[in-house]
Parts: structure tokens; C-alpha cells; sequence
């Protein structure tokens, strides 16, 4: 096929894959879609745990027109056992002709192994189509395993003039309807939504995707030196409803630590950097060991700050409401250390769009190494 047949089924794939994001961990959220004659003969993206893989859906579906096929998948399939047989026995067996592939797998238990063993079985491969866009796809897994820490996207809702509450802490709503729907949306396509303290105990927030009949919710993962939170609120009220976990220091209270034990609550303890600041870089490592990809972060300030501060987030999602607080409004980021221009984070814009009556603008953030080059 030519470069423009390629890239038409592997946008398909793709979309396929984005169904799954948020349903598939510890594994990546993998499309696929097998093509004969130019037709689609089966379509499979990963099924909710990691399984079962993509590859196996598709080849299912397609039977025995699979023979001769091109399959088209967003990750190099799978060369060892796991849970399950590997996939590249499974597109082997099947005798298809060509498999397309958008990025290499970084997991060191498949990363080339999965287009050697197809090239030597006789099947054409084709690596590279629509990389970039595969690697945003997958940047969650592939952060998990290269950069021991999951995909970490922060929120921010805030005014014109970048404020997230009045000063006498006011802050619902400053965006519209139709963004805090978005946000739902958002929320969906994440393995769990994380706020600190501050944010549980002003804004009591439920953390749950809502509004969109869908039955799935992220992990909500509140992050509190001693547990300091309110015990009367809606995450306490729901623990039977969607899991908690709660991130905190070697020495929190014992009657909250019991309250939340007895809700069963996961509780993760982390090291303080100082006195009062868990370390994040810490708690987000344990989160992909536990096998999170990806994190929605929705605030407050000063988490906000600590993870900049150290480099914790690859994608920024700002909601700007067309609200003016002034200087007494409370700030979306809390202090940084930088002082000096060439110091602070620098941010990438990706797009921007019109949401009701405010503005949606995403940024990915500027690292000096890319992982993408490795893949």
C-alpha cells in the first residue's frame, strides 16, 4: 500500500486505541485493525486490565481473512509470555502478509523482539507510520516503563488574569457547563484524578466522571502530609462507589489514618522533602509500580508548583473563563524556586479551542530529552 493508504488505516487504529485510555492499565490502550483488499475484516483495541490485546480481538474478528492480510497496530505487538500467548504467535499463526507498526514497545521483554520474530517468519513490517502521534497515544505506558513515574497532565481552571478563587476562597464556578463537561470527558480518558489537601478541604470535591453514562471512574488519589481531610464530604461519603487512595508522610494522625483504613481507602506513604512537602517525585514512581499510566492532576496551587518544580508534568490543560479576579485572587501555581527567566518551565502550545463562553488551551511541556527517539 502507499504512504497515504498507511496513514488513513492507522488513524483508525488510533482512534480505536483512544477508546480505551483510562480502562487498560498497567497495559497501554493498543489499536488495531486488519485490512484485505482494502476492506476492514476486524478492529480490536485493548480490553479493560490489558485484556485481551488488540491484536487478538482483530484477528478473532477477522477469521480466516486474516490470511494475507495488512494489520495495522499503534505498538509493536507483544513477543513474550505473559497473561497471554504472545501476539506476534498469534499474527504468525494467522499468515498475514504485512504488519504496520507506529512505535516500537519500550517494555525490554519485546522492544524489536516483536518485528524480528515477524520478519523472520516472512511477514513484511513497516515501522514509523504516524510515530508521533502513536507516541502521545501510548505516552502514558511509555513514560510507566522508561521514565518509572506515569504520564502526568495538570488542570487548571481559571480566570482571565489566571486566578482559581477569589480571595475569600470563592471559586464555583469560574468556568461554563460545557467546559466542566469537558473535564468529565477528560477525566474518563486517565487511570486516576489526584488533588491535594487544600483542594479536598475547600472545594470537597466527588472526583468522579459524571453526566456522560459512563460507568468507569479513575482511582481518586488525595495527597496529605498527616491525612488532614474531611472526613465529611463526598469522597468519604463514596468510598463503596469508586477506589481512594490517599498519598501521605511517615507520620500521619492515627484516629484519621483508622477513619480512612476503615472506609477502605489505600493508603501509600511517601518521605517528606522538608518539613511539610511529601516528596512527589517519590509518590509518582510508586503509582506506576502499582501500574498507573496516567494521572489527571486537578490542583491545588501548591501541588501544582511541586510538580513543575521537579519536573513531574508533560501536559498542561488550562480552562480560561472570561472572569477578572485582580491581585487578591488566589494564584493556580504556587511559589517556584526559579528567579531568573531562563530558569522557569517552557511550555509548547497544541491547541487551542473555544468551549462555551471560555477558552481550552493545551500545552505540552519542554523537556531537553525525548523519549520519542528511542522508539
Amino acid at each position: 500500500m502507499d504512504d497515504e493508504s498507511d496513514q488513513r488505516w492507522m488513524y483508525l487504529a488510533l482512534s480505536l486505541g483512544a477508546r480505551g485510555l483510562g480502562n487498560t492499565w498497567p497495559n497501554p490502550s493498543v489499536g488495531c485493525v486488519i485490512i484485505l483488499n482494502d476492506k476492514v475484516v476486524g478492529r480490536g483495541f485493548t480490553g479493560v486490565g490489558g485484556r485481551p490485546h488488540a491484536e487478538i480481538l482483530a484477528l478473532t474478528q477477522a477469521g480466516k481473512l486474516a490470511e494475507d492480510s495488512t494489520v495495522y497496530v499503534t505498538l509493536e505487538p507483544c513477543a513474550h509470555h505473559g497473561e497471554s500467548g504472545p501476539c506476534v504467535e498469534a499474527l504468525i499463526n494467522a499468515k498475514v502478509k504485512r504488519v504496520v507498526i507506529s512505535i516500537k514497545d519500550p517494555d525490554t521483554r519485546v522492544c524489536g523482539r516483536g518485528i524480528k520474530a515477524l520478519k523472520q517468519a516472512g511477514i513484511l513490517v513497516s515501522l514509523g507510520v504516524l510515530r508521533k502521534e502513536a507516541f502521545e497515544a501510548n505516552r502514558g505506558f511509555i513514560n510507566k516503563v522508561l521514565l518509572k513515574r506515569p504520564l502526568v497532565t495538570l488542570k487548571i481552571a481559571s480566570t482571565f488574569d489566571g486566578k482559581i478563587a477569589t480571595h475569600s476562597g470563592e471559586s464555583q464556578w469560574i468556568t461554563g457547563p460545557e467546559s466542566r463537561r469537558k473535564v468529565h470527558t477528560m477525566r474518563a480518558k486517565h487511570d486516576a484524578i489526584l488533588v491535594g489537601g487544600g483542594t479536598a478541604r475547600q472545594d470537597l470535591p466527588l472526583l468522579t466522571v459524571r453526566g456522560l453514562g459512563i460507568k468507569h471512574s479513575p482511582i481518586r488519589i488525595l495527597v496529605s502530609n498527616n491525612l488532614n481531610l474531611p472526613q465529611k464530604s463526598p469522597i468519604a461519603d463514596s468510598c463503596n462507589n469508586s477506589p481512594i487512595w490517599l498519598i501521605h508522610g511517615p507520620d500521619p494522625d492515627s484516629a484519621s489514618r483508622e477513619f480512612w483504613l476503615h472506609r477502605k481507602a489505600k493508603l501509600i506513604e511517601v518521605p517528606l522533602l522538608n518539613k511539610n512537602n511529601l516528596d512527589l517525585t517519590v509518590a509518582l514512581r510508586v503509582l506506576a509500580q502499582m501500574g498507573i499510566t496516567r494521572v489527571f492532576c486537578e490542583g491545588g496551587g501548591q501541588i501544582a508548583a511541586s510538580l513543575i518544580q521537579n519536573n513531574l508534568v508533560d501536559r498542561v490543560i488550562g480552562f480560561t473563563g472570561g472572569k477578572i479576579f485582580g491581585a487578591l485572587g488566589v494564584t493556580g501555581i504556587g511559589a517556584l524556586s526559579s528567579r531568573h527567566l531562563k530558569d522557569m518551565p517552557t511550555l509548547t502550545p497544541v491547541e487551542i479551542e473555544k468551549v462555551g463562553n471560555d477558552i481550552l488551551h493545551t500545552w505540552t511541556v519542554v523537556q531537553e530529552n525525548t523519549i520519542m527517539d528511542s522508539l
